[in-house]
């Protein structure tokens, strides 16, 4: 039951970064998605160089994990293009709900890859807790381009398999800080030449909000990579989605944007299916113990 407590205080900690990361991202202004991708894996990468540095730990990996391994660091990278893709070519709330569909692929890729069964009350609350995103995101269907809408929801699905990943990484005895440092490692890896080719001068401001944005990053991976690997998908999904609740939040502190009663309605569908969730996982492991 620690775990489980544990897991989901990890998950409402990375909404909020990733929150918070997305909020600096829009501060940067009008820049290339790869050259916003770039910075925010940069920093990530040189934090978790610092943890691995101060706590040293011994890495033993088998064929089989450094194969995991690759797969996180991959399909996270896609997963980030796809979203930064996304956000510049269609409205905001369009492409943050098509994000928003990585958790339903974390659990269905959990439950075909790590055998994680799901009970229909966990599919029911994590489907409420998806309609209370509707009601909040509402997407308008302006300007829904078929292509980039179809890179929005590849990003999310490969969001939801490096999730995936990480928690047969952590099953295998891999440390967080090793995941995160090979993700952001091989993601600035991948996106350096097109960055070269593409470089976009920005203002000293911009630079600033592009190294908040990943410091906000690194914080959201660590404290993802540290939540499934206590707990399984089926079980934190929900409460991913308090991003969206930080996100108004932030809204309205920093861009004065007023909720409406719809998206209030949302607020509370979502914080019910988290609530009805901690419940239900809590009675279960009461029987079982």
């Amino acid at each position: 039951m620690k775990q489980h407590y544990k897991g989901i205080l990890c998950i409402l900690s990375a909404a909020f970064f990733f929150a918070l990361m997305a909020l600096f991202v829009r501060e940067a202004g009008d820049l290339p998605s790869i050259q916003k991708s770039f910075f925010r894996n940069l920093v990530a990468m040189f934090a978790a160089v610092v943890l691995l540095v101060r706590n040293p730990q011994k890495v033993t990996m088998t064929g089989k994990s450094w194969w995991y391994l690759f797969l996180r660091a991959l399909f996270g990278t896609l997963g980030v293009l796809g979203n930064f893709y996304a956000v510049d070519h269609l409205l905001l709330a369009d492409a943050s709900m098509l994000n928003k569909m990585s958790p339903f692929f974390a659990i269905l890729f959990s439950f075909f890859l790590l055998r994680e069964k799901i009970t229909p009350v966990q599919g029911a609350l994590v489907l409420m807790a998806f309609g209370g995103a509707v009601l909040i995101l509402r997407p308008s269907g302006e300007n829904l381009d078929l292509f980039p809408a179809l890179i929005g929801l590849a990003g999310g699905a490969c969001a939801g398999l490096a999730y995936t990943m990480v928690r047969c990484l952590s099953q295998q005895g891999v440390k967080g800080p090793f995941i995160v440092f090979a993700f952001s490692a091989f993601s600035c890896v991948v996106t350096l030449p097109v960055l070269l080719l593409d470089f976009h001068p920005m203002t000293g401001e911009q630079l600033g909000f592009l190294l908040l944005a990943g410091v906000a990053a690194a914080g959201g991976q660590f404290s993802i990579t540290a939540a499934y690997s206590f707990a399984p998908a089926r079980e934190l999904s929900v409460y991913d989605y308090t991003q969206v609740l930080f996100s108004a939040l932030l809204g309205f502190l920093f861009f004065r944007q007023t909720p409406d009663l719809i998206s209030w309605l949302g607020y509370a569908v979502i914080c019910g299916a988290g609530v009805l969730m901690f419940l239900y996982t809590k009675r279960q492991d009461a029987r079982q113990a």
